[in-house]
């Protein structure tokens, strides 16, 4: 009897500790700021300083104009702003480091020195992600995984920021080109798990690490990305927490028949299923209406 009464408080002892670094894992320090995915879903703003974004291209390349929506997304209540200056749509082709750094280290700078809201770097290269962390950003969203700068990997190890890693095919270029998969939410997985553990392997915390399975990066159109969201919760089991960024994407066009500027109930829907199905945080670039999203949902999670 003491025997098995000993076999059932080490097994409660294990899962507390278990579920003890499961909700460890959602609770990201971002510089100064907290991000508490245990809590609630949290809402990454896009803020694309590019000519060619297949959204908002060349909406904000002026910097005044950046900066003013990045005011208002604050207003909106955005949880942490994404700043990318090199497009990522499908066949996009990539920008030099000087460009990059033109377009985004100057607005950083200014929108850390302007508003409370912690601020995250868009790129694959290490250099850009090197200044605009100086400048005031407090993590790396990098699209490549960590695979296309050597450099990323211990630049992130030696800040100590968290960093997205997404899964992807190839690059931005190419992607598209190649979309077929024996089982895409299996190789999804085993991309992010080997990522992770080579994320680890060069210093970078493992409490810092957050994945993106990557939906409309080399997925087919639209029911690789359907997929991905109707069997999202199989990467809880990575235990990290999960970004998603189904904003006006190519798969709502697809389904829906409608243009990039019609996408806005398409995108609502996926965010709905992204977060009941295990989504922490999705990188959107309508905050207001996507925060009443969020906001509903978690409220039905939260029912007993």
């Amino acid at each position: 009897m003491k025997s098995n009464e000993k076999r059932l408080e080490i097994a409660s002892n294990t899962i507390s500790n278990v579920e003890h670094k499961m909700l460890s894992q959602l609770i990201l320090r971002c510089g100064k700021y907290i991000l508490n995915f245990a809590e609630r879903t949290h809402i990454m703003g896009i803020l694309n300083i590019t000519p060619d974004s297949f959204s908002d291209g060349g909406e904000f390349i002026d910097h005044k104009r950046a900066l003013t929506h990045a005011h208002q997304m604050v207003e909106e209540g955005v949880d942490i702003i994404d700043v990318g200056g090199e497009s990522t749509r499908p066949g996009a082709k990539p920008v030099s480091l000087e460009e990059e750094l033109k377009r985004v280290i100057p607005l950083i700078e200014r929108l850390a020195s302007q508003i409370e809201v912690p601020i995250s770097i868009d790129t694959t290269k290490a250099g850009v992600a090197k200044e605009a962390i100086k400048a005031g950003a407090v993590m790396i969203n990098d699209i490549s995984a960590l695979r296309f700068d050597p450099e990323m990997a211990p630049l992130a190890a030696e800040f100590g920021i968290p960093i997205v890693l997404m899964h992807m095919k190839e690059s931005p270029h190419t992607m598209q080109q190649h979309v077929t998969y024996h089982s895409l939410m299996s190789e999804i997985f085993s991309f992010l798990k080997e990522r992770i553990a080579y994320a680890e392997s060069t210093g970078i915390d493992s409490a810092k690490i957050i994945v993106d399975p990557g939906i409309g990066f080399g997925k087919s159109v639209p029911d690789g990305n359907l997929e991905i969201i109707k069997h999202l919760s199989l990467l809880k089991d990575l235990g990290k927490p999960i970004l998603v960024g189904p904003s006006r994407k190519a798969f709502i066009g697809s389904v829906l028949e409608l243009g990039v500027e019609e996408r806005e109930e398409g995108t609502a829907a996926a965010v709905a299923l992204a977060v009941s199905h295990g989504a922490h945080m999705v990188r959107v670039h309508d905050i207001k209406k996507m925060k009443r999203v969020v906001k509903m949902v978690d409220a039905i999670i939260a029912v007993e």
